[in-house]
């Protein structure tokens, strides 16, 4: 089978791979269709948050088709259309155990999720990074219609936050210098995009929350800057949750807010526990997530894919497809 292997810093390939063979408790899966994320380019460069070892194989949003079970699975057959989730325990599936870039690879039964009929290869593989946007809108506490959201970033994540946010009725807006990522922002139904990089930002804000500052703050841009900014701009007793990730920089912050404005503030990774919510969610709300996917290419030429995301700044998701079949 081929598989998108990174060899170690800045160095990738698509190279010939025996199929795995199953255990009792885990399922072959032939891959679909895989997401590129940022996180994947940190990997490929040496950098990620828990330790991991070259070489692997990246790929940790997907959606993909059931070949074969275990003894012991129960619950999935051949045939079956399934979604998996990312943190595993400790244990990060993509990164330091290796993931679904590559024509058939192997799960635990216990990662996965049934695909919706209701959801294509392409939304399925897109449900991973809307999660961690859901659990980020879940983790604002008790977000509803009564909230002006304000979410910095509009990659994938910062996208899948404004399409949660939306969905629960929220005020939405959106802090995102690049027009076409603020465009489709607008799209899935932000109300206002600001540019974070703007001199008169912050006022800007202001006026945008008639003075009081957004009651939310959603951080998914990872940028240092911009996790500051989110303490300056927020309301009194504001909620703030950080999902985009940093690994290593920084920059000075008033860290004196805290308590002069009486915030709350988590910082979430991934999206533990939320999976069978997501999936209701998009089953039912009709949030089509697809036009986020500006490329996609075929997952044996995966390598031209990863260079797609490394030369060209203006791809939102690239997604790398197969119809592989034993």
């Amino acid at each position: 089978m081929k598989a998108l292997q990174f060899t170690g810093p800045s160095a990738y390939a698509v190279n010939e791979l025996d199929i795995p063979r199953i255990a009792e408790d885990e399922v072959l899966l032939a891959s679909r269709s895989v997401g590129v994320c940022h996180s994947d380019i940190e990997l490929l460069e040496g950098r990620y948050i828990i330790p991991f070892e070259y070489p692997v194989i990246p790929g940790h949003e997907w959606a993909a088709e059931v070949v074969q079970v275990g003894s012991q699975v129960d619950g999935f057959r051949p045939g079956d259309r399934v979604v998996g989730e990312c943190v595993i325990g400790n244990d990060h599936f993509g990164f330091s155990i290796s993931g679904a870039a590559a024509e058939f690879f192997v799960a635990k039964a216990a990662w996965l999720h049934h695909l919706p009929d209701e959801l294509s290869w392409t939304q399925g593989a897109l449900v991973e990074p809307f999660s961690c946007g859901y659990y980020a809108s879940v983790r604002a506490d008790n977000l509803d219609a009564s909230d002006t959201v304000l979410v910095y970033g509009a990659g994938p994540i910062g996208l899948g936050v404004v399409a949660a946010c939306v969905g629960r009725n929220a005020r939405v807006l959106v802090a995102e210098p690049t027009e076409a990522r603020g465009q489709l922002a607008r799209t899935l139904g932000a109300e206002a995009v600001l540019d974070p990089t703007a001199d008169g930002f912050a006022e800007e804000v202001k006026e945008q929350t008639a003075g009081h500052g957004p009651s939310v703050v959603i951080e998914a841009s990872g940028q240092p800057q911009a996790m500051a900014s989110a303490l300056e701009v927020a309301a009194f007793r504001a909620r703030l949750v950080y999902v985009g990730i940093d690994v290593g920089r920084s920059v000075p912050a008033q860290l004196g807010l805290f308590q002069s404005k009486e915030l709350q503030a988590r910082g979430i990774i991934g999206s533990p526990g939320v999976w069978p919510q997501t999936l209701r969610f998009l089953a039912r709300a009709g949030v089509d997530l697809t036009p986020l996917v500006t490329a996609q290419v075929p997952l044996a030429e995966a390598d031209r894919g990863i260079r797609t995301v490394l030369e060209d700044k203006t791809q939102v998701k690239v997604h790398l497809t197969s119809d592989a079949a034993l």
